[in-house]
């Protein structure tokens, strides 16, 4: 018993130095970064053209990487690689070594392309971080390397549809948080190894030479076998292979010609091809916006889920704008890597399609095509938040007060609901100014709230923090670096976040009024401002001399509490809705549908004492 519970201290005591070992590496400077794109497109041949037309580095600004094509930053202002997704671009050469140099990438996708040569036997050494590998649907030969047992975070480890041979390498049942591994479509051979998880047949399939569960038993080589069926099976192999090289090759040509043609449609919707011949799926729905809904109405009211119809992208997928014929205006979100089985996934949304309150944007239904996963929310005609408070055009009206209030409190109301009146009680995991959305009266609604469970497969591990499962920079609460777990309070820490936007104007991670000196975030500028007795400088200069500088100072105090660094001391999600509603009284802002009193809302005398302390 002394042992294992010493081996699980020192497992987590490890994860914790790699998380900031991580850490240093995202404080470091980011020429490296830019470096790492630089020599992926040189040493891949970019036959479709995708990397010349996007990349360009003769650019200075901060962030410029961020808006290439299958470039995923940790901040769309910061030149820190995320996730780099490069599938289906035509792109031709050997496993680009240079990635090394993306030290705080966390996710890899190369697959449909035409890479050849072997996967790199130091691989873990290249990717130390990633989190997600797909290298599916090239042309990798050579063995599956036993340094893949040493990339410790990753989850989903996709290699199908290569020439991969050899076995399996048993090491890679050490990968504990490993849930999805495909390496279907090889040559490999031997015993499949018993992973921790369910491999499918699907997963292993088209191996000739694989055996086990959950394939057929392995057979012992029999003793006595005469020299004529050894030499007999061993012509029979090698027609076989013979065949099977010429049919490969055939089929490898006329991919290889299908993808040097011109595409029809170069933006970002590719995917959408494979959904040929299930267009007449029926989209379930909790709400009749219409009688009937079929994925080929989804597809003709977004122009086929094209790039000039997305309205947002975030963690959880990409958001379109779409159209129905009869002029209803819908959002369709494409869920990001949902790995749950079809019933698992249905099961969920039939539990979110249930959740329903004034300030949740409504999930009106779904639709599970193969692989994709999409949702259909009522349209809102004023997009996100983060949009209204940092426009990409400076010359847009700030919002007026009394608005940004109004949306402070209702918000509040929204999320004061799902922590303590919605059954099943929700933590959001993943709250910011992009997922509150602004209908056509500026009525604040909560996006993506319970999609936390469906984009990761494993539990809440040190793996979902780096791969940013807790939500953007600058939002994320200090103590989930040490304790891995998502609390209330560390929704709280991220809402008081939102709050500090409303009230400064200023971006989470950018402070523009903070002295060129100033590195840290929004949280550490209002904090140095608090121990220098300036709070008041952090205000937005639009909103001072307006006759309500009261109301700014206490809303900002209420903000403050909530991003405290000690969990036990920020209010509840219901004590921050009744601090912002008292601020607000005299607009009449929270009338109908009150909140409830939590039975576990915590300390009454603390919320009195907050109000006091205004």
């Amino acid at each position: 018993m002394i042992m294992v519970l010493h081996s699980r201290v020192f497992a987590f005591l490890l994860g914790v130095f790699l998380l900031l070992l991580l850490g240093c590496s995202l404080s470091s400077a980011t020429e490296d970064d830019i470096n790492c794109l630089k020599s992926i497109k040189a040493s891949l041949k970019d036959t479709l053209g995708y990397l010349n037309s996007s990349w360009n580095f003769n650019n200075n600004t901060e962030g410029y990487i961020c808006r290439f094509t299958g470039i995923d930053c940790w901040h769309p202002d910061e030149n820190r690689v995320l996730n780099i997704r490069l599938s289906d671009m035509g792109l031709e050469g050997e496993f680009p070594h240079g990635i090394v140099k993306c030290k705080s990438m966390t996710g890899l996708d190369l697959s449909s392309n035409m890479l050849y040569g072997s996967i790199p036997p130091n691989i873990s050494m290249l990717i130390p971080y990633v989190t997600s590998l797909d290298l599916s649907s090239n042309n990798f030969s050579g063995v599956i390397p036993i340094n893949l047992s040493n990339c410790s975070f990753i989850n989903i480890l996709n290699l199908d549809h290569n020439n991969l041979s050899g076995l399996i390498p048993p090491e890679l049942t050490l990968l504990g948080r490993m849930k999805t591994f495909s390496v279907a479509n090889n040559r490999l051979t031997g015993p499949i190894p018993i992973f921790n998880f369910s491999l499918s047949a699907e997963s292993v399939a088209s191996n000739f030479g694989l055996c086990g569960k959950p394939l057929d038993p392995c057979r012992e080589t029999m003793k006595g076998t005469k020299t004529g069926v050894i030499a007999g099976a061993a012509i029979g192999g090698v027609t076989v292979a013979a065949i099977g090289v010429v049919i490969g090759l055939f089929f490898y040509q006329r991919r290889l010609s299908a993808m040097r043609k011109k595409d029809d449609d170069p933006d970002g919707n590719k995917w959408t091809k494979s959904l040929k011949g299930v267009k007449g799926i029926q989209v379930s729905l909790f709400e009749k916006v219409i009688s009937r809904m079929r994925l080929s109405d989804l597809m003709k009211a977004t122009n086929s889920f094209h790039k000039n119809n997305i309205i947002g992208s975030g963690r959880t997928g990409t958001m379109y704008m779409g159209v129905l014929e009869d002029g209803t205006s819908l959002m369709i979100k494409r869920l990001q890597n949902s790995q749950h089985p079809d019933k698992e996934f249905s099961s969920e949304m039939a539990t979110l399609g249930s959740v329903k309150h004034r300030n949740l944007v409504p999930l009106l239904g779904y639709c599970v095509a193969k692989r994709e996963r999409l949702l259909v929310y009522r349209f809102m005609a004023n997009g996100t938040l983060h949009d209204s408070l940092h426009p990409a055009d400076d010359a847009n009206q700030a919002l007026e007060w009394s608005l940004r209030l109004k949306i402070g409190v209702r918000a509040a109301k929204g999320f004061a609901w799902l922590h303590h009146n919605c059954n099943p009680r929700i933590i959001h995991r993943n709250i910011s100014s992009k997922c509150i959305l602004l209908d056509a009266d500026f009525e604040p609604k909560i996006s993506d709230f319970g999609l936390a469970r469906l984009m990761n497969p494993v539990d809440t591990h040190l793996s979902t923090f780096v791969n940013g499962e807790f939500g953007d920079l600058g939002y994320v609460a200090p103590e989930y670096a040490r304790t891995l777990v998502a609390t209330p309070k560390g929704d709280v820490y991220s809402f008081g976040v939102v709050l500090l936007e409303l009230v400064t104007g200023e971006r989470p991670t950018l402070v523009a009024k903070a002295p060129e000196s100033f590195k840290g975030s929004l949280v550490d500028w209002i904090s140095q401002l608090s121990n220098d007795g300036k709070l008041h400088d952090a205000i937005d200069t639009s909103l001072v001399g307006t006759g309500v500088d009261n109301e700014l100072f206490q809303f900002l105090k209420v903000a403050c509490n909530c991003v405290l660094p000690p969990p036990k001391e920020r209010p509840t999600m219901f004590e921050v809705y009744q601090l912002l509603r008292a601020i607000g009284e005299q607009y009449n802002f929270t009338s109908e549908d009150e909140i409830l009193m939590p039975s576990d809302s915590g300390n009454v005398d603390y919320l009195e004492e907050l109000i006091v302390a205004r």
